[in-house]
């Protein structure tokens, strides 16, 4: 249960800001409760208490104490001014919207930056919820400083996370995810005709599932670790393990066909099996091959005090026997490469266990598992050994900063909306404020505002329903209210990176029953709630739209070159270290380009959501990125295999890669040129496959000595993918060069 857990919030991130939010609140309520202040500032506690826990989010507790203790003074400067600009209409109007400038104006400055700016809206905010006036100051001042020690208190007593034990909780979540996604595999092996589409989308899922975890332990690796070696052997380890799962999730898919599976079939919904094959035969093979990915499966999950145990280690021993081809059982080949891809898999786990549990018992280890640990030992000491510096890239200015961008387009939407907002309700317009200024965070496109504050609304019209059910079901019971409160608090903040919408309804629900509290509710308040927030949401596309716009097909054509610049850039280092070029930190520019494609996918929501009206462009999309998912995923590979060049004995350069590699390399970048400017000229390069192109040999045994048979393979898939990327994009292609 707990694995199940750890994988399906990893590194227990929404849960510890759930539970530390709950917790400052209560604890706020509580002490609020006993010098017996009134209800309304009760409520003002409760918000007050919620917006300096969620406002901080750095990684440090040394920086997390210094945030909160600047913003105490921060939330009282705001909430006066709340409070004294209140009787001035037209100076408050004015001031809040320079206070929403400066707020996210304050993004350029980091995490630190974004909180203060986070604190000083919401309390301003809050002021206006509670009607604060200025002979209430003395009181709102003792209540906002209650609610922030309770807050630290939350954070660092009750609710402690450093960053070491957050990337410890996420290595844990990845080896869950990692069981679950061999798992996915068994099923796919036992899957019949008519389960095999299920058990394929599961196979799918579990290996996004899987990138999104290691993407998340790429992030934490610097202040997690202790030292920069420790981080870079982490990070080589993890990426081993992610590849080599993916890789035997793709031999699976290949033993059900007569031909080779194709990656994408991984990597795009709805992507069908090859046909033309037979399902497996049930022979011995197949039972042994289920047996060892039950027992792969074990290996990944068995906790650390028992992954050296006698049973186990024969078991490991077992499954790293099949890097050897004598060890192999007698198969069909494509069977035969799912094995290898299982003893690849287990040299991987045992890589991860030593990087992150230190040196395992070895009295029991066979002559495949000693040379495996001695690889692993020689790779290990070629990472602690290398360091290399990345040029940081120029940040641009004046109004192509995006912050400042952001800043100007939410001020002139906010001013809209405060007007709209008046018009609607001259008591409540800061609702219309609110839904502009949340709809412009974490997002850098008109579409992206637009889907966003379409979710908003759906969740606000939903909550209004629950909130008028929970407000008639507490009726003036105030601790019930509270209580429930509490519970939306956290359901909010647990489900606020899965679903805008989920978290735009509790928060909803909530809001009723804070009215209730306050003794104004009525169904007609909630009602004015959505129509404020419609109101908002349509100021922020309104501003988005016409305020120094970012439309959608501009941002994402930006990814996208991004993308393919660091596709370009991670081929062409693997290409030069296969040929025998130096060694670079391949690892790095790999994941750089993954987060790279991260950004792209969620660039491109507004194009394949549900309500985009162009069916055939929402499909263009899915491919596009779902082809680059696939070069992405032999780019990691070729450049995991390139690092091995120093250690790994099978493994040798070959010049004539560097010409291979050209032609790839080539066809990425006049990709990139087409979609910067679509008047370029450049053009695709065909010409012979890549195998055709080197040694002739059988096409699975490895050509020790020379390149394996799995480079091979990889740049034959790459050149593929990277090709098929012309026709959605319209590229044409060039003569044949050979």
């Amino acid at each position: 249960m707990w694995d199940r857990l750890a994988a399906s919030d990893p590194g227990l991130l929404r849960l510890t800001a759930g539970l530390r939010t709950v917790a400052a609140i209560a604890l706020t309520l509580a002490v609020l409760t006993v010098v017996r202040v009134p209800v309304p500032h009760l409520v003002a506690g409760a918000i007050a208490a919620m917006a300096a826990t969620f406002a901080i989010r750095e990684k440090q507790r040394s920086q997390q104490a210094v945030t909160l203790a600047l913003g105490l003074p921060m939330a009282l400067a705001s909430v006066s001014l709340g409070a004294l600009l209140n009787q001035w209409v037209v100076v408050g109007d004015v001031f809040f919207v320079v206070l929403i400038f400066c707020a996210v104006y304050g993004r350029r400055f980091g995490d630190r930056g974004t909180a203060l700016g986070l604190i000083g809206f919401q309390i301003y905010f809050l002021s206006l919820f509670v009607h604060a006036t200025t002979s209430a100051l003395p009181g709102l001042y003792g209540v906002i400083a209650v609610a922030f020690v309770c807050s630290a208190v939350a954070r660092f007593v009750l609710l402690p996370q450093t960053p070491a034990g957050t990337l410890d909780r996420l290595r844990r979540a990845f080896r869950a995810r990692l069981g679950q996604l061999v798992a996915a595999q068994i099923e796919l092996l036992d899957a019949g005709p008519e389960d095999v589409e299920k058990a394929l989308e599961h196979l799918r899922t579990g290996t996004a599932r899987l990138h999104e975890t290691a993407l998340m332990i790429q992030g934490r690796l610097a202040d997690g670790t202790a030292d920069e070696a420790t981080a870079r052997l982490l990070q080589r380890r993890i990426a081993d393990a992610e590849i080599a799962a993916e890789r035997l999730g793709l031999l699976l898919l290949t033993s059900r066909s007569a031909e080779r599976t194709d990656t994408l079939t991984l990597h795009l919904p709805g992507a069908p099996l090859p046909t033309g094959g037979e399902l497996p035969v049930r022979d011995e093979a197949t039972a042994v091959l289920r047996r060892d990915l039950e027992a792969l499966r074990l290996l990944v999950l068995r906790p650390v005090g028992e992954a050296s145990g006698t049973a186990l280690a024969q078991v490991r021993n077992r499954l790293l026997g099949y890097r050897e081809e004598e060890n192999l059982p007698k198969a069909s080949p494509a069977v035969q490469d799912v094995f290898r891809g299982l003893g690849e898999a287990a040299r991987a786990v045992l890589g991860l266990r030593i990087a992150l549990d230190g040196p395992l018992d070895e009295s029991d280890d066979t002559p495949a598992t000693a040379r495996s640990r001695e690889e692993l030992d020689a790779e290990n000491a070629a990472i602690e050994s290398s360091e290399e510096d990345e040029p940081e890239e120029p940040e641009p200015t004046g109004l192509g900063r995006p912050t400042t961008r952001a800043a100007v387009q939410v001020a002139v939407g906010s001013a809209l909306a405060i007007a709209g907002g008046e018009l609607l309700s001259s008591q409540r317009w800061y609702w219309a404020v609110l839904t502009c200024w949340i709809v412009f965070l974490n997002t850098a496109s008109t579409g992206e505002i637009l889907v966003k504050g379409y979710r908003r609304l759906i969740g606000t019209v939903l909550g209004v329903v629950a909130g008028i059910g929970l407000a008639g079901l507490v009726g003036h019971h105030t601790w019930t209210a509270f209580a429930l409160v509490l519970l939306c608090v956290f359901a909010a903040f647990y489900t606020a990176p899965l679903s805008y919408t989920l978290m735009s309804f509790f928060v909803t629900a909530m809001l009723g029953l804070l009215y209730t509290l306050l003794s104004t509710y009525s169904v007609s308040v909630l009602v004015l709630r959505v129509e404020e927030t419609a109101l908002g949401a349509a100021c922020g596309v309104i501003a988005a739209a016409v305020v120094l716009p970012i439309h959608t097909d501009r941002r994402t054509n930006e990814l996208l070159v991004d993308t393919l610049d660091k596709l370009a850039d991670v081929t062409r280092a693997a290409m030069d270290q296969l040929s025998g070029a130096p060694p670079a930190d391949l690892v790095d520019r790999a994941r750089d380009l993954d987060q790279a494609l991260a950004d792209l996918r969620a660039a491109t929501q507004p194009l394949t959501h549900p309500i985009a009206p162009q069916r055939s462009r929402r499909d263009t999309a899915r491919y596009v990125v779902a082809l680059l998912e696939t070069c992405a995923y032999h780019a990691r590979s070729l450049a995991a295999t390139a690092e091995l060049l120093p250690t790994h004995p099978s493994i040798a350069a070959d010049p004539r890669l560097r010409g291979v590699g050209r032609r790839i390399v080539h066809n990425i970048e006049a990709i990139a040129a087409h979609v910067a400017d679509p008047r370029s000229t450049a053009g695709i390069e065909t010409g012979p496959s890549i195998a055709s192109m080197l040694e002739p040999g059988t096409l699975r045994t490895p050509r020790y000595g020379r390149v394996t048979d799995r480079v091979l393979r990889h740049l034959q898939r790459l050149d593929e993918a990277v090709s098929g990327l012309a026709r959605p994009l319209g590229i044409t292609r060039e003569r044949s060069r050979k």
